[in-house]
Parts: C-alpha cells; structure tokens; sequence
C-alpha cells in the first residue's frame, strides 16, 4: 500500500487561472444571493399581516361551499346517464 502525502507549504496543487476564477465567482454568485435572500426575508418580517375582513371570508367561503355543490349535482348526473348507458348496453347483448 502506498503512504499518504502530507500535504505543506511546499504542495503544489495545479489549477489553472480559469478554473481560479470560476470558484471565486461561484463563490460570490452565492454570496451575494444568500445575502439578497436574507435580506428580503428581514424586510417580509417588517411588512404587516395581510388583513382578511369577515365579508371577504364569507364571500370566500360562500364560493367554495356553492363548487361544491355544483360538482355534487354534476356527480349525480354522470351516475344517471351510465346507469342509462349500461341499460342500453345490457339491452342490446340480450
């Protein structure tokens, strides 16, 4: 088996210029958008609670309660035409 290196002052690691610059950009890029992200997270916290007043809840509500509803009626009448399409079918292979 091989020793490891030790690595010192006198290690000689070989990357080029355009590689060097790569990871220093790469760094910054991410830099500066954790500290964009922080930022806009710092000013979110100062900003105030969206207000939902009662009507707007109730209208909300009220809608919601009625698309229900309709998809009931629409369910129901899907089941009533096939159970009619599977008279029809049960009618025709007698």
């Amino acid at each position: 088996m091989a020793t490891p290196k030790e690595i010192s002052e006198d290690t000689v690691v070989g990357l080029s210029l355009k590689t060097i610059y790569i990871i220093i950009a790469a760094t910054v890029v991410l830099a500066l958008g954790y500290f964009k992200l922080e930022a806009g997270i710092a000013e979110a916290k100062l900003l105030p609670e969206p207000v939902i007043s009662r009507t707007e809840y109730d209208l909300k509500d009220e809608l919601i309660r009625e698309t229900i509803m309709n998809t009931q009626e629409d369910v129901e009448d899907i089941k009533t035409q096939l159970d009619k399409i599977e008279d029809r079918l049960f009618e025709s292979t007698r």
